[in-house]
């Protein structure tokens, strides 16, 4: 078992690339089943937080390669290759695709 506290401790990195995109800052969950859809890393913000940044990463939990003592490694997909969407019921702007 994994509690949310952990895992917002672990770094994210992608296998694609070998990038760290950064901890997780939120969770999208099912509230019908309980089930988690997918992490979402925050845009690294331009300055101090307050002004510009970039976008979010949603990575459906399926993306999810392995979780491990330090790091969560994840297999992003660049755009444009199958299963890469983002999806509009999140109000979130980002990448990933479920």
């Amino acid at each position: 078992m994994v509690r949310i506290s952990e895992l917002q401790s672990k770094d994210v990195v992608n296998v694609e690339d070998g990038k760290r995109l950064g901890t997780i800052g939120d969770l999208e969950i099912d509230l019908d089943s309980g089930l988690i859809r997918a992490i979402v890393i925050p845009g690294q913000s331009k300055f101090f937080g307050m002004v510009g940044g970039s976008q979010d990463y949603i990575i459906p939990w399926s993306q999810i390669v392995k979780i491990g003592a330090d790091v969560i490694l994840v297999d992003l997909r660049p755009p444009g290759e199958p299963g890469y969407y983002l999806p509009p019921q999140s109000g979130k702007r980002g990448t990933g695709g479920y």
